[in-house]
This record gives structure tokens, C-alpha cells and sequence, in this order.
């Protein structure tokens, strides 16, 4: 095995040469690429994206992006088009070849028949003047003059190159569409992502039961309350059900450093009044907001005045959004 002396130097040069590929691409950034995004806004089709080889890899992405953005996108291998996977794109379809030369093999079989199924061709390309560059509607100029490997053959600008000129393309299309935050959650609905931008407060209260007491329970009968929830503190209402303030273990703490004896005393006695509080419909993440810059891990959860739960900070960890 050869030994690489300068490993940060040549990782340094890699990442510096694929940055300088990408700034240079900004340059071909013309009325070709916005004709090219108003097309896709106006299809009343899919976007089908192909290549081979690593430029296969790259398609993936680039559809998995579009996809989670609001654009419809399938992926069609350029080898298995020619061998019937070509059958998935219907009229109304945009297809997207991605390729550096556009001048291989599989490239000049599978370009005459896309084009004979009558959709607008996109060429994600480095040399427009290529056989796909000059038989595409679009071209969108991935240009990659060398690859970042001392022997200018890994697919390495090249791909980072095609990804980038992907996500600007993703992108431009998602804000044009006037994507929001909730259309994302809808195709993010799983892991920590998701949740964020979905999960409320009415979500997670439900799972416990609520501990309440009245203000003129006694500070025993508090105590067991906030025992048997397990949630470290009781809501005390008023007897017409509108809190007044809350007990906590800190707070039972506290009284117990002041008063030797819990004869006579009530829960109004001991607790700490207007407390913090949330509504249900707000989200998960307002909740650890407030409990973040109050420096407090749990919340009442409110119906006007009146306690309907509790909302804890295990609760915000469960769900990944700590």
C-alpha cells in the first residue's frame, strides 16, 4: 500500500476544486434553466430522471429531493429503459438525462426513444455540444472540467457538480410552487423532522391522566395526587374548575424547609400561583420553548382558565425533539 503523505492537503485540494467547480457553474445559470423550471411548473406530468453508472446515484437524489418538495419525480435507470422500463413514461412526462459526456453508448441508444415518445427532454450535461446536449429541449450545464482525483477519472466534481445544479433546480421549483413548511411536514410526517413542524401539544397530553386538586385539598392529599400521576406536580383549580396555580415537588420541597407539621395546611397554602401555561392546539415545539427559557419541565395544559393536562419535557424527548 502506498503511503499518502499529504492526506489533509490532498483532502483540502479535493473539496477546495469541487467548491471552485460549483461557484463556476453559477455562471451558466441563464434563461435556458428558468425556461427549464417554468416547463416543469406548467407539466401536467411527472419529472422522470435517468442516467447510469454514478450518474444513476446522483438521479436518485435529485428525486428523492424533488419528491419531498413538492415536484412528483420518478427514477428510470438508463440501462433498464432501453430494456423496457422505458414503458413508465407517459406523454404529459418530462424526462431528465444526466450524463458528463452525454456522449456515452447507453446515452445514443436511450436519447432517439425518449425522444420518439414525444416528451421534453432535459440534459443535465458538462458539454452541451454532446450528442444528449444537442438533442435536448433544455440544457442545463453541469459543467465539470476535471474530476477531482489525480488521474482526472472518478466521477467526483462531476457528480458533486450535477447534485448541486439538482438542489437549485429542487429548490427554485419548491419556492415557486410556494411550498410551506406545512406542505413539507406532509411528506415528512416521520422522525424528529416531521414532528417538529406537525406534533401539538393535544398530541401528548392525553397520554396522562390530569392531577388536579382544589385549592382547599389538603397538602397530604396533594402530595399523594402528584405521587400517583408520576408527573412531578397537580393543577390546583378553584372549585369552579379555573386554575389557580400549581404544586410541584419543588414546591412540597420548599414546604417542608418552612413548617414542621402539615396539619391545617392546604394546597393554596403552598402553591405557586399563575403558572405557566400552553394551549393545545399549539405545537410540541412552542411547548419546549417555553419550557427551555423558563428553565421548567413541564406545562399546564389549558382550555381558556380551565387545566385539561399536563405536557412534560420526557414527553418532547420521547418524540426526538430534545
Amino acid at each position: 500500500m502506498k503511503l499518502v503523505k499529504n492526506i489533509q492537503s490532498t483532502a483540502k485540494k479535493v473539496l477546495q476544486e469541487e467548491a471552485e467547480a460549483i461557484l463556476k457553474i453559477t455562471e451558466k445559470i441563464d434563461s435556458n434553466f428558468e425556461s427549464c423550471v417554468n416547463h416543469l411548473l406548467s407539466s401536467q406530468g411527472r419529472f422522470v430522471i435517468t442516467g447510469i453508472g454514478k450518474s444513476a446515484i446522483i438521479a436518485q437524489k435529485i428525486v428523492a429531493t424533488l419528491n419531498s418538495t413538492g415536484t412528483p419525480a420518478l427514477f428510470m435507470h438508463a440501462a433498464d429503459a432501453i430494456h423496457g422500463d422505458l414503458g413508465m413514461v407517459q406523454p404529459n412526462d418530462t424526462v431528465m438525462c444526466i450524463s458528463k459526456s452525454g456522449d456515452t453508448p447507453e446515452i445514443k441508444v436511450l436519447v432517439p426513444l425518449i425522444k420518439r415518445t414525444g416528451v421534453k427532454l432535459i440534459a443535465m450535461v458538462s458539454n452541451p455540444n454532446s450528442y444528449l446536449g444537442k438533442n435536448a429541449d433544455y440544457i442545463l450545464h453541469a459543467l465539470a472540467e476535471r474530476e477531482a482525483d489525480t488521474l482526472n477519472l472518478a466521477p467526483t466534481t462531476s457528480t458533486t457538480v450535477a447534485l448541486a445544479l439538482g438542489d437549485a433546480l429542487a429548490v427554485c421549483l419548491l419556492e415557486c410552487r410556494g411550498f410551506s413548511s406545512t406542505d413539507f411536514a406532509k411528506y415528512h410526517p416521520g422522525g424528529a423532522l416531521g414532528k417538529k413542524l406537525y406534533l401539538k401539544v393535544s398530541d401528548l397530553y392525553p397520554n396522562h391522566d390530569l392531577p388536579l386538586v382544589y385549592d382547599t385539598t389538603s397538602v397530604k392529599d396533594a402530595i399523594l395526587e402528584i405521587s400517583s400521576k408520576r408527573l412531578g406536580a397537580t393543577a390546583v383549580v378553584a372549585a369552579d374548575g379555573v386554575l389557580l396555580g400549581i404544586i410541584t415537588d419543588g414546591d412540597v420541597r420548599r414546604m417542608l424547609n418552612k413548617h414542621d407539621t402539615l396539619t391545617g395546611l392546604m394546597a393554596k397554602d403552598i402553591m405557586t400561583v399563575s403558572p405557566k401555561t400552553i394551549r393545545a392546539d399549539a405545537y410540541a415545539t412552542e411547548a419546549l420553548q417555553v419550557m427551555q427559557s423558563k428553565n421548567i419541565t413541564s406545562l399546564v395544559v389549558v382550555d381558556e382558565a380551565k387545566p385539561l393536562g399536563f405536557v412534560h419535557l420526557h414527553d418532547l424527548l420521547k418524540e426526538g425533539l430534545v
